[in-house]
């Protein structure tokens, strides 16, 4: 059972699967702009978007635009369509790095999200191409449905974000990494970049959407950064506490494949209070928001007591 304090976890889930809705409606859009592509790969690419998974990357960009927006927010639609395109594309992104993340060649699991992975379903070739199809479209939707005012700035900080300074670069620090002896700061550093730059992007692109101030900015930007760290730490405990059924796809494949975590350096109790500990300062980060951030609020809770 969670241990989340029952309200909590309700406006958090609440939150989530709102958003999530409202998404899939949108990816149903898109699907029809692409009826011209091969079945199958359209296919490959529907049975990871619509896997489920807690939809909270686009959930935070939609959540830190309207927290931007504040009194605005029903009265700013390109704001707010702009959100939800980056949202998408954010969707799109975080899912092609499962997919190819599930790979042989890098982390090689059978499961994910309780289904065989994309490659055990379509093999090894189509889900490569339907990974590369998704970072394609996720810049498409931001070029095409967002206010044009803002694309400039959303496609960058996509990209920033997802590129070799980002998730894919953490990624390869992550491999190199393996059966070696990080320190704590370079583990930290690992998982800035792997886990925690699309989360901050996440909370960016939402701001930049709303067209934030730089105060603003800096708040989400510092509630993503703090968010992310807390998010892998939890990941990583999770990995160690939890059964296979519970989180839906593989546990304990860290330590086989000889990974640096939270756990194995700091200790399980550690790494809990470590968690806490930047839960407290991702909410300290948007105070300035005031109860426009309530929605923020509840989710880093959610994070950091989530039991899958």
């Amino acid at each position: 059972m969670s241990s989340l304090a029952p309200s909590t976890e309700s406006d958090a889930l609440t939150l989530l699967r709102r958003h999530g809705e409202r998404l899939h409606g949108y990816f149903v859009q898109i699907r029809a702009r692409h009826d011209q592509a091969p079945a199958r790969l359209v296919e490959a690419i529907q049975y990871s978007l619509l896997a489920g998974g807690k939809r909270l990357r686009p959930t935070l960009v939609l959540e830190c635009c309207d927290a931007c927006l504040g009194s605005r927010r029903d009265a700013s639609p390109k704001a707010t369509k702009s959100a939800l395109a980056a949202a998408a594309a954010m969707e799109f992104i975080h899912t092609f790095s499962l997919v190819h993340d599930d790979l042989p060649a890098m982390d090689d699991d059978d499961l994910r999200r309780g289904r065989p992975t994309n490659h055990k379903m379509y093999g090894e070739a189509m889900a490569i191409l339907a990974g590369d199809a998704m970072v394609t479209m996720a810049f498409e939707i931001v070029a095409t449905d967002a206010d044009p005012t803002v694309v400039p700035t959303l496609v960058r900080e996509l990209a920033h974000a997802s590129g070799p300074e980002g998730m894919i670069g953490g990624q390869v620090l992550d491999i190199d990494g393996e059966d070696q002896n990080l320190t704590l700061p370079q583990l930290q550093q690992v998982h800035r970049m792997k886990t925690g730059a699309l989360l901050t992007a996440s909370c960016r692109l939402g701001a930049i959407a709303a067209g934030a101030n730089e105060t603003n900015l800096t708040a989400v930007t510092e509630y993503g950064r703090h968010l992310g760290l807390a998010f892998q730490i939890i990941d990583d405990v999770l990995d160690v506490t939890s059964t296979p059924e519970q989180m839906g796809k593989a546990t304990n494949k860290d330590a086989a494949k000889g990974k640096n975590t939270y756990p194995v350096l700091m200790g399980l109790d550690a790494s809990k209070r470590e968690a806490q500990h930047q839960l407290s300062l991702a909410l300290d980060s948007v105070k300035s928001l005031g109860a426009a951030a309530e929605g923020l609020r509840n989710l880093a809770k959610f994070v950091v007591e989530r039991d899958v």
